[in-house]
C-alpha cells in the first residue's frame, strides 16, 4: 500500500511488536505509538530490576482461568476500540502530528481492524509458536531465579498469551490477514524488512497480493 499513513502491528505479547514498530517508524519518519498507552491492562506478573508487580496485577493472574483472563483482556480491547480507532482515523487523515504513524499492540484485534474504512491504512500481525513465546517471557521475568509463586504468574500469562494468539489466527486465517512469523527472522532489521514489504503489496487494510507469511 504506497502511500500508508497509518501502518498498525498487532500480536501477542512478547512478539517482539515494540521493537519492530520503532525500527519501521524510524525508516518512515512517522510517529510510533501503543495501544498500551491509551488503557492499559494488568501487564506482565514478573518483576525487573526496575519493576515490582503491583498487588493488583498478581492478583489478577492469580485468581482467574486462563479463559477468564482471555476473556477479561478482549473485553478491555472491545472497550478500547472506540478511540484506537479516532487515533487511527486521525493520522489517516492527515490531522495527527507528524508525518504518519506507526501503531503496536494486542489491542489491534484482526476483526476490528478487518472493518475499517479509514484511507492510508496498512495492517500486519506478529506471531510466534509457544517455544519462542516461553524462551522470551522466562528470560524477561528471570524465571530461573524466580520464586514458585512468580513462576506460576509467569506461566499464567504464557498460557493466557499462547490462547489469545491462538484466537488471534483464527480469525487472520478467516479474514486472509496479514501475518509474519517472527521465528523466522534472524534480526529486527530483518522483521522490520518483511513488515514494510508486507504493507507496500496490500491492497486494503491487512490483505495483501503476496498473502501470508
Amino acid at each position: 500500500m504506497h502511500g500508508a499513513r497509518v501502518v498498525l502491528i498487532g500480536g501477542t505479547s512478547n512478539t517482539g511488536k515494540s521493537t519492530v514498530a520503532r525500527a519501521v517508524a524510524d525508516r518512515l519518519g512517522f510517529v510510533c505509538l501503543s495501544t498500551d498507552g491509551l488503557a492499559r491492562h494488568p501487564g506482565r506478573p514478573w518483576r525487573t530490576p526496575e519493576r515490582e508487580v503491583p498487588d493488583h496485577v498478581a492478583e489478577h493472574y492469580a485468581a482467574l482461568t486462563v479463559d477468564e483472563l482471555v476473556t477479561s483482556v478482549l473485553g478491555h480491547y472491545e472497550r478500547l476500540w472506540p478511540r484506537v480507532e479516532e487515533l487511527i482515523t486521525a493520522y489517516a487523515r492527515g490531522s495527527g502530528a507528524g508525518a504518519g504513524l506507526v501503531l503496536e499492540g494486542s489491542a489491534l484485534w484482526p476483526v476490528s481492524v478487518a472493518k475499517l474504512t479509514v484511507p492510508h491504512t496498512a495492517a500486519v500481525w506478529l506471531v510466534a509458536d509457544g517455544a519462542v513465546l516461553r524462551s522470551r517471557m522466562y528470560a524477561a521475568g528471570r524465571y530461573d531465579e524466580a520464586t514458585a509463586p512468580e513462576r506460576r504468574l509467569t506461566d499464567k500469562f504464557l498460557a493466557r498469551s499462547e490462547r489469545y494468539q491462538a484466537l488471534m489466527l483464527e480469525a487472520l486465517s478467516g479474514l486472509g490477514l496479514d501475518r509474519i512469523d517472527v521465528g523466522g527472522c534472524a534480526s529486527v532489521a530483518e522483521l522490520a524488512d518483511l513488515v514494510t514489504a508486507t504493507v507496500e503489496a496490500q491492497d486494503s487494510v491487512g490483505r495483501s497480493s503476496t498473502g501470508s507469511r
